[in-house]
């Protein structure tokens, strides 16, 4: 079941209505970033050299490249901080868009189910920033435990998988059910929704690829999320017809 939505997700990654998102997504990230970019260089323009020359006020002339210096490196280190947050932003911005790629799937793929609901304005924006939340916790958690020897990378594959597959399942299954419902189905299906976050989870730990993290995991999960009902429905037929 995991495999067959995994595949089935991955089949309609590369779709043109899967692309218009990603550019999308993408193009929001790089005005978001660049905009940080140019924040942050201009405090430091503003607070950091002032602050520097006034530290050295007696700096010999001919070392005055020195302040350029430190330029340069705050720049560089300026741009390091916001390749890691290429990912997380993206995964924020990727929230607000996560409705398009489950009408997608839904249409293409369960033409003939009802379709799903989309969230509203106010819920998918705070749904993007549960999902930028649950991307930054997991990656400083998976940090912290990759210090604690012979855990490494599984930690990192554990609580992302944990927090990605949970977070990504019930924004699928809220399309169809209440919050509360969506949460108590998760919950039943605990064991396979984690093991589908593992699988996210190993989408994520690939550079570049890692950046389309959320289209999948969110196509993934309304594959997913349609295989559990449907396997449910049908346990609760053969039930009836027992007792019948």
């Amino acid at each position: 079941m995991i495999f067959d939505a995994a595949r089935a997700a991955i089949s309609r990654l590369f779709s043109s209505e899967f692309r218009g998102v990603f550019f999308k997504t993408l193009g929001l990230t790089l005005l978001v970033l660049l905009g940080v970019w140019f924040g942050a260089k201009e405090l430091f323009e503003y607070f950091a050299l002032p602050w520097f020359d006034a530290f050295f006020p007696d700096l010999p002339s001919w070392l005055g490249w020195l302040s350029f210096v430190a330029a340069i490196a705050a720049g560089l280190g300026l741009a390091a901080g916001l390749a890691l947050l290429i990912a997380p932003v993206t995964a924020v911005i990727a929230g607000l868009f996560l409705d398009d790629v489950a009408e997608v799937v839904e249409k293409e793929d369960y033409a003939q189910d009802p379709p799903g609901k989309a969230l509203p304005l106010g819920a998918a924006i705070a749904t993007s920033i549960k999902f930028f939340g649950v991307v930054i916790l997991g990656n400083v958690v998976a940090l912290f435990l990759l210090l604690v020897p012979g855990i490494n990378i599984l930690a990192f594959f554990l609580v992302n998988g944990y927090l990605l597959g949970r977070e990504f399942f019930e924004f699928a299954a809220m399309r169809f059910r209440s919050e509360p419902e969506a949460k108590a189905l998760r919950r039943r299906h605990a064991g396979t929704i984690f093991l589908a976050g593992l699988v996210i989870a190993g989408f994520l730990a690939v550079p570049i690829l890692n950046l389309l993290t959320p289209l999948f995991a969110a196509a993934m999960m309304v594959h997913l999320h349609k295989m559990i009902s449907q396997e449910d429905a049908a346990r609760a037929g053969q039930s009836a017809e027992l007792r019948g």
